[in-house]
Parts: C-alpha cells; sequence; structure tokens
C-alpha cells in the first residue's frame, strides 16, 4: 500500500517562511509527476506547483516567485518552501503524486498565516 504523509505545516506571520514536506512509502515502482494543491475554507482545491520527474516546474501565478517545489527521487520525498508569506494563502495543502501509475494524495497539513 502506498502512503504519501505530509509534515511542515504550522502558524506563520506575514511575510515568514515554511517548508513543506510529502514522503512517499509503501511499495513503489515508480513516481512520475507530483505536486501540490491547496483548498481554502468555502473555496476549491487549486493547484499551487508540480513538478515531473525530470524536475520540469510548474506554478500558478500567485506562487511564482515565492514557492519552489522541488524533490529527492532518492527519499521518494517533494519539498515546497514557501517565501514571503501572505494571509491568503492560508488553507491545508496536499500533495499528491503519480506512483505505480495510480494517484495518491496525502492526508493534508494547516498553513495557517496571521497578519
Amino acid at each position: 500500500q502506498v502512503q504519501l504523509v505530509e509534515s511542515g505545516g504550522g502558524l506563520v506571520q506575514a511575510g515568514g517562511s515554511l517548508r513543506l514536506s510529502c514522503a512517499a512509502s509503501g511499495s513503489i515502482f515508480s513516481i512520475n509527476a507530483m505536486g501540490w494543491y491547496r483548498q481554502a475554507p468555502g473555496k476549491q482545491r487549486e493547484l499551487v506547483a508540480s513538478i515531473t520527474s525530470g524536475g520540469s516546474t510548474n506554478y500558478v501565478d500567485s506562487a511564482k516567485g515565492r514557492f519552489t517545489i522541488s524533490r529527492d527521487n532518492a527519499k521518494n520525498t517533494v519539498y515546497l518552501q514557501m517565501n514571503s508569506l501572505k494571509p491568503e494563502d492560508t488553507a491545508v495543502y496536499y500533495c499528491n503524486g503519480q506512483i505505480n501509475w495510480l494517484l495518491y494524495w496525502g492526508q493534508g497539513t494547516q498553513v495557517s498565516v496571521s497578519s
């Protein structure tokens, strides 16, 4: 059974930084694209950033220049470095990954940014 486990969320003041991690475990044969999504109260889940197995990245406009997605293939882990955080970044952040040709989701980690 494959699992994705996020960590690194928390409460931070506006302008601060957080680093989220998402580790995949279980019987893993291949991992293709991985990504970070977020869902704020009353809003739809949205893609924040994604990264292919080759390292190509994609960001939502609001994250460009502030967030950086990266991955460590040896550790089956994807990261999201978030700088210059704003109150509007407050949400539950979820990672997902195309693992063994199936899509898996983590349980989510709360990020709260105070003004």
